[in-house]
């Protein structure tokens, strides 16, 4: 090592590390932004050209499972973390020591909660049209 060199500290790496990664990045987002603002950027999609079926009827079992869980945990019981009884339970807790703050929070939240269950019910419901509908259009393929 000559006199004028000190030795790197592994401090001093980092700082380097850290300096050397946002020049670079600031370089790409110079660049990103300069290819924008030319028009050479990313063009918008544009309009939809269907609507979507066959994703739909792919993705339909696995978001009815998805209804059923949510719906079975809303509709547990108060050992049930998530349940609607649950929240029902932590109002009452709340009432009863006189957190009248807790209480209106929770009972806010719990509003909203039980305003879940029937829109999900609606879903479901949806969802059951939606299935039979690609049952007897071969899963959306001929639409």
């Amino acid at each position: 090592m000559s006199s004028t060199s000190r030795p790197r500290t592994p401090a001093a790496s980092r700082t380097r590390t850290t300096v050397i990664s946002l020049l670079a990045a600031g370089a790409l987002l110079g660049a990103a932004g300069a290819a924008s603002a030319d028009g050479t950027g990313p063009k918008p999609s544009g309009a939809p050209t269907g609507d979507g079926a066959r994703a739909l009827c792919k993705r339909a079992p696995k978001i009815d499972h998805r209804i059923d869980r949510i719906l079975d945990r809303l509709n547990g019981d108060a050992s049930q973390r998530g349940s609607v009884a649950r929240l029902e339970q932590r109002v009452k807790n709340a009432k009863s020591a006189g957190h009248t703050e807790i209480e209106t929070y929770l009972s806010n939240r719990l509003t909203i909660r039980r305003s879940l269950v029937p829109t999900l019910e609606g879903r479901q419901k949806d969802l059951a049209d939606v299935q039979k509908w690609c049952e007897s259009h071969d899963d959306g393929a001929d639409s």
